[in-house]
């Protein structure tokens, strides 16, 4: 067997990876997700998914929508060498790389412009290319960066969080994920990921920079248009809550294993939640809330229809007249 190829990003393959690592699993050892899964296929004809542990259902969930997403993948798989399993994960890898790296690197200048408290300018102002004067070092990227429990306005606090003497885990969420920057202990999901920078970083994203600060009309060239996305998912709010954390840290390379950032933590603690089955009424209504805002023309569609409409007039009447037909057969309308 000759040398392996390298991995080419005109394959579809790195296009497919780019979009699902935004949209459906972001931190991710794709070779490993692949090889573990066609075993797990087999092992799963006798044993179901359901006694395998906690872990390993994700993964394997992980799994099943990438076959899913692209047609052909599995036969693919399980026609090919471990070899070629290995190339494949590495293309979609890849991919996914690529795209959280090209996020990575415009949301860090971009953050900038929306972080600023209304009419004013940040004070001191922060370096659009360097990233050392951020996280809890800066009043603002501090405030916003501060979980939920904790007083930033608390000097003592404050100096804590600045000093490494507090850590703080990627599942204690910050202020930055609520609406306003305002948690209420009393209710958690009120407002949760619901804030204004948030919505702007997934326009700078998925439609297009230019689409940030008005109607999101300008998505021709935007990944979610590329891809023929026209709905939010649940695993795109937890990325993008993920790189608006780190574009606000002083961190300077994304690693998914750095545990000063810890943001792998983050995000699977932000899918935890979204993924939970008991939560689903909360989930349903902000995923609602969400597409109206990033895709309002799709969600329309989907509104039910105003009570007093011509339109319910005219479908009521029609129902009507086929429940007279179904009683009366002869009756002619």
């Amino acid at each position: 067997m000759g040398p392996r190829k390298k991995a080419s990003s005109s394959d579809p393959l790195v296009s497919h990876g780019r979009h699902f690592g935004r949209t459906m699993f972001a931190l991710c050892n794709y070779p490993s997700l692949l090889t573990n899964g066609i075993l797990r296929l087999e092992q799963m004809e006798d044993t179901p998914l359901e006694d395998f542990p906690a872990e390993e259902r994700r993964e394997h969930r992980v799994f099943e929508q990438l076959l899913e997403s692209y047609p052909g993948l599995l036969d693919r798989l399980r026609d090919g060498s471990e070899e070629e399993i290995l190339q494949v994960g590495e293309l979609i890898g890849k991919g996914a790389a690529g795209a959280r790296g090209d996020d990575t690197k415009t949301l860090k200048s971009a953050i900038l412009d929306w972080i600023a408290p209304t009419g004013e300018a940040i004070h001191p102002p922060l370096h659009r290319n360097v990233k050392v004067d951020r996280g809890f070092n800066h009043e603002r990227t501090g405030f916003l960066l501060c979980p939920v429990g904790l007083d930033w306005n608390d000097s003592t606090t404050k100096e804590r969080l600045r000093s490494g003497e507090l850590w703080v885990c990627g599942d204690q969420w910050p202020n930055f994920v609520y609406a306003n920057y305002t948690y209420d202990p009393e209710d958690p999901w009120l407002g949760l990921l619901r804030s204004r920078l948030l919505v702007y970083a997934y326009k700078h994203v998925f439609t297009s920079p230019s689409s940030v600060e008005r109607e999101p009309k300008a998505t021709r060239s935007g990944n979610a248009r590329l891809h023929g996305m026209t709905s939010v998912t649940i695993a795109s709010i937890a990325y993008i809550a993920t790189q608006v954390r780190f574009a606000l840290s002083s961190s300077s390379v994304f690693s998914r294993t750095d545990t000063t950032t810890d943001s792998e933590t983050f995000y699977h603690s932000l899918l935890d939640l979204l993924e939970d089955p008991e939560e689903s009424k909360e989930v349903g209504e902000l995923m609602t809330w969400w597409n109206r805002q990033i895709f309002p023309t799709a969600s329309a569609a989907k509104r039910p229809i105003s009570a007093n409409s011509a339109l319910m007039k005219i479908r009521q009447r029609r129902l009507a007249l086929k429940q007279v037909q179904v009683s009366s057969p002869d009756v002619i309308s």
